[in-house]
């Protein structure tokens, strides 16, 4: 064998040993972009998971004695309040904006709308959450700003009845709830 041949012998098995380290660099790469990815997802997967888990772990339990549906429910009340004679007139759109309120209102007629989905609770169909989402004063002491005293008391009927639970009345379908200050 000549020296060019000689030459040209180590050459090729330069080049041969460069690609063969090339091929092994690539599949390097390939296995470490594929073990990065699989990674990254067995960590979303397991994080979201485990945050899920988290979740239901840590939120407290809904007492049966708390739980009005499971499946969520449509109601409609009727609201009326005078103060000492005068018919008060109930707001249209109350808890109504970018996200409509599970109780709001549509008109100035008094209907109250209770719509929710899902688990609904005591507190989610109570009164006060209505006289909340409107920002008016409402309690056994108070309609607006009226309050017990010399003036007058307020008081609330249900259906025709007396009732003492003023806001933490829980509405139920078709009520017909008066609130009324009047005299001593």
């Amino acid at each position: 064998m000549n020296e060019n041949e000689q030459t040209t012998k180590n050459e090729y098995e330069i080049k041969q040993q460069h690609k063969l380290a090339e091929q092994q660099r690539l599949v390097k790469k390939h296995f470490l972009k594929r073990f990065i990815k699989t990674a990254t997802v067995v960590l979303i997967v397991g994080g979201g998971v485990g945050g899920l888990i988290w979740y239901a772990a840590t939120r407290p339990l809904t007492p049966e004695t708390d739980i009005v549906s499971k499946r969520g429910l449509h109601w409609h009340s009727q609201l009326s309040i005078t103060i000492k004679g005068q018919k008060q007139e109930v707001s249209a759109n109350i808890g109504i904006g970018g996200v409509m309120a599970s109780t709001h209102t549509h008109d100035t007629s008094g209907q109250i709308h209770l719509e929710k989905q899902g688990l609904v609770t005591k507190t989610d169909i109570n009164l006060a959450k209505l006289f909340k989402t409107w920002g008016k004063q409402f309690n056994s002491n108070c309609i607006f700003d009226s309050c017990n005293g010399v003036g007058g008391t307020v008081k609330m009927l249900v259906n025709g009845n007396e009732n003492t639970e003023f806001e933490n009345y829980q509405m139920k379908d078709k009520d017909k709830i008066e609130i009324k200050y009047e005299s001593i």
